[in-house]
């Protein structure tokens, strides 16, 4: 057996061997924890804390959204960590999460389904996995608004399905304007998101 076969051999035995959770099970086995945890196909991914510059940021979304949503009464905003558990195996945190009104019955001790529009913060090491696997985990469950907000190049994405597929609605930069589709009337200044100005 040459060398790459048997590293191959080791990951595949090492992948067989990790612990596959449902989400019942991980609530009943493990205490609840601040610290960001995810289930991707019944494996327990866990992170370090996201760095403070990617939490004032989420914070800074997470009330902007909140600040327009309440006076409306359209529903709720929360900010991770809070579970949205997709199917038993899938549960994941968006950094902020919006339910519309009339879904607020997936509330439960977690977001029990898809929120109808979710944001993420990319961070360092976590690219892959918010504008790959999270963009595709949202389209698939149907998360009707995805916005994908990236300090590296101070963008965010708002991506709106449309036919049960993700189209980019705008990619706004510094000095610019990001706008919803699904909420009307709902803008983030990316200047604001990224400097608090």
């Amino acid at each position: 057996m040459d060398m790459n076969t048997a590293a191959e051999t080791l990951k595949s035995s090492e992948r067989a061997s990790i612990r596959r959770y449902t989400y019942d099970e991980l609530i009943a086995e493990m205490a609840e924890t601040n610290q960001p945890h995810e289930l991707w196909d019944g494996e327990l991914i866990m992170a370090p804390a996201p760095f403070f510059s990617h939490q004032k940021i989420a914070l800074r979304f997470y009330r902007t959204l909140d600040d327009w949503v309440t006076p409306r009464d359209l529903g709720e905003v929360v900010a991770s960590p809070i579970d949205m558990v997709l199917s038993p195996h899938r549960a994941v945190q968006p950094d902020v999460a919006f339910i519309a009104k009339e879904r607020l019955n997936i509330i439960d001790r977690a977001i029990m389904g898809p929120v109808d529009l979710a944001a993420e913060v990319i961070s360092l090491g976590g690219r892959n996995r918010d504008r790959i696997e999270k963009r595709d985990l949202y389209e698939q469950y149907g998360v009707k608004e995805y916005w994908i907000i990236d300090p590296e190049p101070q963008t965010v994405e708002v991506l709106h399905m449309v036919n049960s597929r993700y189209e980019l609605a705008m990619r706004s930069g510094p000095g610019a304007t990001a706008a919803s589709r699904l909420l009307p009337g709902f803008e983030v200044k990316v200047d604001w998101l990224f400097h608090g100005r």
